[in-house]
């Protein structure tokens, strides 16, 4: 489907080098940033309490954040979970205070704001869970990658495999580098929408690639060059119709969602502008640095038994 269609192709690899250089400098100071400021680590990660509490009427979440916050937690959690009157809360560890002396201080803040409110369940999340949380999310992240590489050298030519590797590390990473300089909490459903995004992402370096090698057998004329420009702008209608679609749904996460979705559509909607960043000016750059041409995508057929009253039988296709 598209909405409009561009007559002349937009010379985009002509600022290949500029925009990649754009590229490195971006990708670098989030890596300085992550091992200088590190990421701010939820309770998931770093350990503390969580608690279920159970309210007769459906739960105010911003009024029970504010009735803990004022007991000193400043990184607290609230979110519901099954219905409107279950609600679950993650408070980080504090110094000289235990779990149960925690969950029994905010139940009594709790109590003290509705009487009916009961505890469900609570427990305390020790380090080790979440130093397995990050062995296994970094583990997510390198199976996802690997599979993305075997996945497109099948489909279409190594060099693609690679291409879209770096792409997809470089979103990952500038997501990363985002949530370290300006120390936004680093949560489950962050990590969960980092994973997301690496599925965007490919999606969308798939369409493209896959457009460059539709153009290789049909533009037999064009060089490298001119056949990726070409390639993104047939596909820049499809782009924005679904990036835009797909933003739409975001920002409503992100706007209404409530500060349980803050974070994991922050997360979500740096991925998709950097998503199309990088398939356009990352991945297809770098298809064209490898000297992806014509030949890697188009094999030359085995000669055919020649027809004597087939002057073309026998021709090499």
């Amino acid at each position: 489907m598209e909405l409009f269609r561009i007559r002349k192709d937009i010379p985009f690899m002509k600022y290949a080098l500029i925009l990649n250089a754009i590229s490195i400098i971006t990708f670098v100071l989030a890596v300085f940033f992550l091992v200088t400021k590190g990421l701010h680590l939820s309770v998931e990660f770093t350990g503390g309490t969580v608690m279920e509490v159970a309210y007769s009427q459906p739960a105010d979440l911003e009024k029970v954040r504010k009735t803990i916050q004022d007991k000193g937690y400043s990184d607290v959690t609230v979110q519901n979970f099954g219905t409107a009157r279950d609600v679950m809360i993650r408070m980080p560890v504090q110094q000289g205070v235990t779990s149960a002396q925690q969950s029994e201080q905010v139940l009594a803040a709790l109590k003290a704001q509705d009487p009916e409110v009961t505890l469900r369940r609570t427990e305390f999340v020790g380090p080790s869970v979440g130093e397995e949380l990050v062995t296994n999310g970094l583990l997510a992240l390198a199976v996802v990658m690997a599979g993305i590489i075997i996945y497109l050298a099948f489909r279409f030519e190594w060099k693609f495999g690679v291409a879209a590797a770096f792409a997809n590390f470089h979103d990952v990473v500038i997501i990363l580098g985002f949530f370290a300089f300006f120390q936004w909490e680093f949560s489950l459903p962050v990590l969960a929408g980092v994973l997301a995004v690496l599925g965007y992402s490919v999606n969308e370096s798939v369409v493209v690639f896959d457009r460059i090698r539709e153009t290789f057998r049909k533009q037999r004329k064009m060089d490298t060059k001119t056949v990726i420009n070409h390639a993104i702008t047939s596909t820049m209608s499809r782009t924005i119709i679904t990036h835009a679609s797909t933003e739409a749904m975001v920002l409503a996460m992100f706007f209404f969602g409530g500060p349980s979705l803050h974070y994991f559509s922050l997360a979500l909607t740096i991925g998709i502008v950097f998503g199309i960043y990088s398939s356009i000016f990352v991945g297809a750059a770098i298809v064209m640095w490898l000297g992806v041409k014509r030949e890697d995508l188009v094999k030359a057929s085995n000669k055919t038994e020649h027809d004597p009253n087939d002057p073309n039988s026998g021709a090499v296709v």
